[in-house]
């Protein structure tokens, strides 16, 4: 794949009638939506705006979205704007629904990063940067909520600096005024490359004024540091500011887009959303810089023959629609009707917020909605040459939460198996399972919030009522001692009888062994024809021990018997097998044993001791920790712990890194477990059998 900060890469041209995509993302609370509104607003696509507060605003239409005021999925708006089209799509912000995030990312042309002006929030940013920056996407920063900010712009853009890799160039210095209670308040700003001040109002475009005497040194400043890193891309420009000339305002604007479109630099505005301060500049901004979708299409090195191509990221199921494929066209024209690539294309929708419009046809550069297209799903594309997957398409993270599930109803359990097959086609960073040791249906995700509105999906859109609790521990048990034990299984009733007669040594065997089975009959004494029922016998016991758990890590020697010619049988034996263990295993000391697991907490590097005393807190034993790979600023702490500490830990990891902390886990080991938290599970484990 081509590098594209190795290159000149040609963005738009304004009035071209290129369609852009631009994804809006940045932390929760961050202020995207009402960011959304006010681009809607100042483009003319909705005549008044909405608010996310009232439930009026075109993003977070979602039932779950507006229970919880926060974006729970993607919202998607398309607009033509002085001849050029262009489609916004507003991302969740919460870390738990990043996978729509990035698959938003995955076929925009142009990255919008909304930021709060506080310094000690950036950390939240990382993630999101750590996908755009690796895949190259041109990307510029709005620092949002302008109006209302304490800290200055350049602690906020070195604060920014920490967590990005690339260039950061301040486009605008705010104006700033004293208030009566002694603070301050930004009323307008200036721009650093036409040297022209503006003052904000409550609603529409910004007034131009004269540029206030006290602002001059901090813009002069500003704009010297602006020169400076572009001329770092720019010998031209270098060559200018050594013999101390003014650059023309054309070569500025040059070197801004060629190194904006190549992902060299990353612009920073100022603004405040839901007051429309800043947004029209934000969108000359992105009419003269963002590439178009032939460039786009070329940084991520997709292959277009001339033919069809559309990008499917993500999938919707609707009661009325059905299954709908919202893709991303590349190339060629897809009318409603059309097969391609031996798939039937049905209707044709535009996103706009809930509501989806008819068309007729949908050209290169589009984001529209396929009907019924059923084989293509998130992740592949559909071409003249049949569905094909996408080479660097979003993979779903592993899940760090897990609910288990029961609805209601038990006639709904049939039901339930199909609603979630759609919920995790539409979200694959979700997954379900029936896990065989506690048989329980568990649903995985990325966060408690992931599976609360994965829930609340489930009651909402398909009628089904759950109930929900953290998944129980599969502990197992074993013995500590042997035992040599007889029985006998004897029964008489009406024509043949039943008759089996069997003496088996049980020892215990080192832990991860499992279960071994040995026969050593000889002369007879047991038919060969019998002997695999004592071993079904014995294994269908295993299943559930004294203990109430299944036993693992032992062997079972099959030493002598006897059998009746007549009245013996498979299932005699097997019952004798089961009367044997169930006889002999308490006197063989069972001791429960519980699943260890190592965990790797991936945190920023200043959360580090806090996750070192939650896990010690946890009954972890820690390894150690180290810097993660390609992560600036961010460490891996590694560690050992029971399985049955780690099922909500993640909840707190959240809540000590800002929201953005994460783990993985994997098997370790079994290890014994006493005291009372041992009999409490064998309590409870009686309790299920009763």
């Amino acid at each position: 794949m081509t590098d594209p900060r190795t290159e000149t890469i040609t963005g738009g041209r304004p009035g071209s009638g290129a369609h852009r995509v631009v994804a809006l993302c940045g932390p929760y609370l961050s202020g995207k939506t009402s960011l959304l509104e006010s681009l809607l607003y100042a483009t003319g696509a909705i005549g008044r705006r909405g608010s996310t507060r009232a439930g009026t605003s075109i993003g977070d239409g979602a039932v779950e979205a507006r229970k919880r005021s926060m974006g729970t999925e993607l919202n998607i708006a398309s607009v033509d704007y002085l001849g050029d089209q262009w489609t916004f799509i507003d991302a969740p912000g919460s870390i738990e629904f990043q996978h729509d995030a990035f698959a938003a990312l995955s076929v925009c042309d142009t990255a919008v990063v909304v930021c709060e002006p506080s310094p000690e929030r950036v950390v939240a940013l990382a993630p999101l940067l750590k996908y755009i920056e690796d895949h190259h996407i041109p990307h510029l920063f709005f620092v949002n909520k302008i109006d209302s900010a304490e800290a200055r712009v350049r602690d906020m853009l070195a604060a920014l600096q920490t967590v990005s890799t690339r260039k950061l160039v301040l486009r605008q210095v705010p104006i700033r005024r004293p208030t009566s209670d002694g603070g301050e308040e930004c009323i307008g700003y200036v721009d650093l490359v036409s040297e022209r001040a503006y003052r904000y109002k409550s609603s529409g475009a910004s007034d131009l004024i004269e540029m206030p005497a006290e602002i001059l040194p901090r813009e002069s400043e500003a704009r010297r540091e602006m020169l400076e890193t572009l001329s770092e891309f720019d010998d031209a420009l270098l060559e200018q500011l050594i013999e101390d000339v003014a650059p023309e305002k054309s070569l500025i604007y040059r070197d801004l887009h060629d190194e904006f479109g190549a992902d060299r630099i990353a612009p920073v505005l100022v603004g405040a959303g839901d007051r429309e301060n800043g947004v029209r500049r934000l969108l000359k901004a992105l009419r003269h810089d963002a590439p178009v979708v032939s460039v786009t299409a070329e940084r991520r090195d997709l292959a277009l023959n001339g033919g069809v191509t559309a990008e499917c990221f993500k999938v919707l199921h609707q009661a009325h629609a059905g299954k709908l494929s919202l893709c991303r066209v590349w190339s060629g024209t897809v009318s409603e009707g059309q097969s391609v690539g031996g798939q039937r294309v049905g209707t044709l929708y535009r996103p706009f917020g809930a509501r989806l419009d008819k068309i007729a046809e949908a050209k290169a550069g589009e984001i529209v909605a396929f009907a019924k297209v059923d084989a293509l799903a998130s992740g592949q594309a559909l071409t003249s040459s049949g569905i094909k997957p996408v080479a660097d398409a979003v993979t779903a993270d592993a899940s760090v939460f897990a609910l288990a599930l029961k609805a209601r109803n038990r006639n709904d359990e049939v039901k339930l198996s199909g609603a979630l097959q759609k919920i995790v086609e539409e979200d694959p960073s979700l997954s379900f399972e029936v896990r065989a040791e506690t048989h329980e249906l568990l649903l995985r995700g990325q966060g408690e919030m992931h599976l609360k509105v994965a829930v609340d999906k489930l009651a909402g859109r398909y009628n089904i009522a759950i109930d929900t609790e953290i998944p129980r521990v599969a502990y197992r048990e074993t013995i500590q001692a042997g035992a040599t034990q007889h029985a006998r299984y004897k029964r008489q009733t009406g024509g043949h009888g039943q008759f089996a007669d069997i003496t088996v040594e049980i020892r215990p065997m080192p832990r991860g062994q499992g279960f071994r089975f040995v026969d050593k009959i000889v002369g007879g004494v047991v038919p060969r024809n019998f002997i695999p029922a004592v071993e079904e016998g014995l294994r269908d016991y295993l299943k559930e021990g004294p203990l109430g758990q299944t036993l693992v890590d032992l062997e079972v020697t099959l030493v002598d018997g006897q059998y009746h010619a007549v009245d013996s049988s498979e299932m005699s034996f097997k019952m004798a097998a089961r009367i044997a263990l169930a006889e002999a295993l308490p006197k063989c000391k069972p001791v429960l044993l519980e699943p260890i697991v190592k965990v790797t907490v991936a945190a920023p590097s200043d959360s580090t001791s806090r996750i070192q005393r939650l896990i010690s807190g946890r009954r972890g034993q820690l390894l150690g920790y180290d810097t993660r790979p390609g992560w600036l600023g961010w460490d891996e702490v590694s560690a050992l712990m029971p399985e049955a500490e780690v099922a909500d830990m993640i909840v707190e990891i959240r809540s000590v890194t800002q929201g953005v902390g994460t783990l993985r886990t994997e098997f370790d080991h079994l290890q014994e477990l006493t005291g009372r938290t041992a009999d409490h599970i064998v309590e409870e484990a009686k309790k299920r059998a009763a």
